[in-house]
């Protein structure tokens, strides 16, 4: 059994490289500590609807917006009791699309894997033969945009638009790990859902989860005998539409702090913010095909998370150690079985290209390169 180790609150800080949670500003931290208030006081109203309505203007997008208190892996379970009654597709190339994948099959979804290599990236062509091989067709195609364990960014909107000409399936989006820092035109291409966590892109504490609902995935929703309690699209939204509230008690100052940093990102703007991650991205990719190499295939890496290939064999858990203890700076090692052959630099939220190569300029000088 797991022994207590005690929470002193006396540790250095740590300026976060991870693919998640990143850097949170200091004016988005105070936000937490005001006063406690109920959460069916008209307060509330005026601060669930702000963030609610504030993201609709950040992403342009007329869908409907849920905001929880929750992971973002909440919403693989909700999309898919909102919307699969029998079959799903679901492309796995990574660890969290196979994940996508077993949520959907412990909800007693019958789910059809069209599986890839780590570090490929899906491909349109496969996604359409699978369509139009099955006989019973599909409720959903789930995928994720952002593969964070290989830094792998999909074709979601190529995807999206072959999905068009089968309106009776469903596209549901994991974009976790880039949403806010990835510019993509939710409605341009046929996402019913695609959904994030606050702790990413986003630049806010973790603890809250955001997903856009189409009208048609919320009519889909109201045909069905089942669906999720907690993130039912009609629960959530009809209730949005009476009281603007949740219909659950929320984590208040999260959702004050959302409240924060959505001003920024809105006086940012959506695009700026995709320009500004792009060139981070950039120059992360340069810096690591020079030193090392890059994990994704050429033309398919993410823009929020760059997973590099440790072709010099560097010892990656002694170096990530090292660059801790001496520069108070915190990246990532590769994801399971890719754990010493990989380690990721997450480049997201309020990070900028100089920040980014403050990190690099200590790996390169711990690693001796």
């Amino acid at each position: 059994m797991t022994e207590k180790q005690e929470y002193t609150g006396n540790y250095p800080d740590k300026t976060l490289y991870l693919p998640g949670p990143t850097e949170v500003r200091e004016d988005v931290i105070d936000a937490m500590a005001e006063p406690m208030f109920g959460h069916r006081m008209d307060r509330m109203t005026d601060l669930y609807t702000t963030i609610v309505e504030d993201t609709k203007e950040f992403l342009s997008t007329d869908d409907d917006v849920i905001v929880l208190t929750a992971s973002g892996t909440e919403f693989w379970e909700a999309t898919t009791l909102n919307l699969v009654d029998e079959r799903m597709l679901v492309p796995t190339s990574g660890a969290f699309s196979k994940r996508q994948a077993n949520v959907a099959e412990r909800l007693g979804k019958s789910v059809d894997r069209i599986e890839y290599e780590w570090g490929e990236p899906v491909r349109p062509a496969d996604v359409r033969a699978a369509l139009e091989a099955s006989d019973e067709g599909y409720d959903a195609v789930g995928m994720v945009m952002n593969e964070t364990s290989t830094g792998v960014r999909n074709p979601v909107e190529a995807i999206g638009d072959l999905l068009g000409e089968y309106p009776d399936t469903y596209f549901v989006v994991d974009a976790i790990s880039c949403l806010g820092g990835d510019y993509i035109d939710v409605e341009a291409h046929n996402i019913d859902c695609i959904f994030t966590s606050t702790q990413k892109a986003f630049a806010m504490p973790p603890g809250l989860a955001v997903c856009t609902v189409s009208d048609a995935a919320y009519e889909r929703e109201l045909e069905k005998d089942e669906a999720s309690w907690y993130g039912g699209f009609q629960r959530c939204l009809d209730y949005y539409d009476r009281k603007g509230q949740t219909h659950s008690t929320p984590a208040i100052p999260l959702m004050l702090a959302y409240r924060e940093q959505m001003k920024h990102m809105l006086e940012e703007s959506h695009e700026a913010r995709n320009d500004r991650h792009r060139e981070m991205a950039e120059y992360t990719r340069e810096w690591a095909r020079e030193h090392f190499g890059l994990f994704p295939e050429e033309g398919y890496e993410s823009q929020t998370v760059t997973c590099v290939e440790n072709t010099r064999g560097i010892d990656v858990a002694a170096t990530i150690d090292a660059v801790s203890e001496e520069y108070d700076m915190v990246f990532s090692n590769g994801y399971g079985d890719i754990g010493e052959e990989t380690f990721r630099i997450g480049h997201m939220g309020e990070h900028t290209v100089e920040s980014i190569r403050a990190l690099t300029d200590a790996i390169e000088d711990v690693a001796g390169l």
